[in-house]
């Protein structure tokens, strides 16, 4: 397994007005990563393990952290969570998962399946970046990740 070292973050986000909302949010945010966008589940699971387009992990590194949205096309976003918690590899991953709205039905089932957190989509810029900001300190420069195999 190559080390998610290169701190490149992971967006699974199948609306473009919400990754470029999130591309600005994270320059605001300094939140200086590489960022790697996968546009639905199904992408975002070949990304992760590393076939067909995505077998060269010099190109396609793995992320050190996943923000994923909860309602993609073709595979759902706690399909894609269950997935990876399947993965020996990727157990540690970090993920975050996003949705639209508090009362989602999602957040309990995201838990249970192994989620690190659950982050309502903020609709402001300010909101999103200063949300993007507390991921930054908490998950990538306070958090302690396990030694990776």
């Amino acid at each position: 397994m190559s080390s998610p070292v290169n701190g490149l973050i992971l967006l699974v986000e199948d609306n473009p007005d919400d990754v470029l909302f999130f591309k600005r949010a994270m320059e605001q945010a300094g939140l200086r990563r590489p960022l790697y966008v996968a546009n639905d589940g199904r992408m975002a699971i070949e990304y992760l393990d590393g076939t067909g387009d995505y077998a060269d992990r010099s190109r396609f590194p793995l992320p050190c952290l996943v923000l994923l949205d909860l309602k993609l096309p073709r595979v759902s976003g706690l399909e894609v969570l269950k997935w990876i918690r399947s993965q020996a590899k990727l157990k540690s991953l970090i993920v975050i998962m996003l949705a639209a709205s508090h009362l989602d039905e999602g957040i309990p089932r995201s838990y249970e399946i192994g989620a690190n957190s659950f982050l309502v989509k903020p609709t402001s810029p300010i909101e999103l970046a200063k949300m993007l900001r507390l991921v930054k300190e908490y998950w990538l420069d306070l958090n302690r990740a396990p030694p990776t195999a």
